[in-house]
């Protein structure tokens, strides 16, 4: 079976998550070939699709918010994403037995003796009539209902749990401080959450696999399990295993990938890239070894903003008063700081454009360069 290296499955990452080279195709595209953006910050996705297409302006992904193609709800490892309503609607009820429990084992002492369905129900209820709420509004409207535990930890079972909830805009839109306001997934959408097919072959999990191998592969079962926090999807695996070609890892581990996916040759040049707070591309994976270093591997779980370079995590970086300031995490050759500060000013250019999306020319002086 073919080894592929660390840096050969750095370079299949990168052209898998569109950070080889931009690509011209529009934002709703970009969302689906991704399986969304992780959001729970709600400016870091214009960021992610900023580093991944050319020519993107924030009014691109505005409209599709506003128009309802893409929205914001609690998915993959009970963590907020923004993906198509397509792949909301088709994929929401997949994650619901696991967002229920991750919800009740947090808050297992608060939640002790809840029945999730009666709740669901009167969520439900409370819901009907399309008004968008608070967190806070719709406890107190369904406590009114059914007295239960009050806070945060009811709250969270309503919205992230047992009843299919999105965030509303402007919410998430370029520069918006809104808050969160809830409506239900279908109400939103004007279509009803398909239920999860009865089906042993589960076509949804297959989906699924396919959808993550193209976006993330070569990839093993555990990296799968850790993007989107599922159990349950072996036999998924297996139903679409025949389809599938299979690797090593340097550490000897089984990776599986689409036969026609890109592979690229381990030496090809990667350019700097700047990606978000809890970018997929570093926490798509359990064993992130491919594109960061263990030594750095908390990085990706704290929330900090990350450059690549050669592909690899090799800086933080953060906007401060218009200024891309940017920390090496190892030393930097001269031909690499050129790199970073050129991409670093489009970057702040960007970040610092108008209200429509302008982008104002990049100036190398943005960039505040550590040592």
């Amino acid at each position: 079976m073919t080894v592929l290296t660390t840096r050969a499955l750095g370079r299949a990452t990168l052209a898998r998550q569109l950070l080889l080279d931009r690509t011209a195709a529009p934002a709703a595209e970009v969302v689906t070939h991704l399986c969304g953006l992780q959001a729970q910050e709600p400016q870091e996705p214009f960021t992610g699709l900023w580093s991944r297409m050319r020519d993107f302006r924030p009014r691109e992904l505005d409209g599709l918010l506003t128009a309802r193609e893409v929205v914001r709800l609690p998915l993959m490892r009970r963590t907020l994403h923004l993906v198509t309503a397509d792949d909301a609607l088709a994929w929401r009820a997949r994650h619901d037995a696991m967002l229920r429990q991750k919800v009740l084992t947090t808050y297992r002492t608060e939640l002790a003796g809840v029945d999730p369905d009666g709740l669901a129900a009167a969520g439900r209820a409370v819901m009907a009539d399309g008004e968008p709420r608070t967190t806070a509004e719709l406890v107190e409207a369904v406590s009114r209902r059914r007295p239960g535990p009050p806070g945060r930890a009811l709250g969270e079972l309503l919205v992230a749990a047992v009843v299919p909830t999105v965030q509303l805009p402007p919410r998430g839109l370029w520069g918006s401080r809104a808050g969160v306001r809830h409506a239900t997934l279908d109400g939103w959408l004007g279509r009803p959450v398909p239920p999860l097919p009865d089906d042993p072959a589960d076509p949804v999990g297959q989906d699924l696999v396919r959808r993550y191998l193209a976006a993330h592969g070569p990839a093993a079962s555990a990296d799968l399990r850790a993007w989107c926090g599922l159990a349950g999807l072996p036999a998924a695996v297996r139903a679409v295993r025949d389809e599938l070609v299979s690797f090593r890892d340097e550490r000897g581990r089984e990776l599986l990938d689409l036969p026609d996916a890109p592979r690229p040759d381990p030496d090809t040049p990667a350019p700097v890239r700047f990606l978000p707070a809890f970018d997929n591309a570093i926490l798509g994976y359990r064993d992130r070894s491919r594109i960061i270093d263990d030594a750095h591997r908390l990085l990706s779980v704290a929330g900090e903003r990350v450059a690549l370079v050669d592909g690899r995590v090799s800086a933080t970086w953060t906007l401060r008063e218009g200024a891309l300031l940017v920390t090496p995490l190892r030393p930097l050759s001269r031909a690499e700081r050129t790199a970073v500060t050129e991409e670093g000013a489009a970057l702040a250019a960007f970040l610092t454009g108008g209200a429509d999306g302008a982008v104002t020319s990049p100036k190398p002086a943005d960039v505040i360069l550590g040592p």
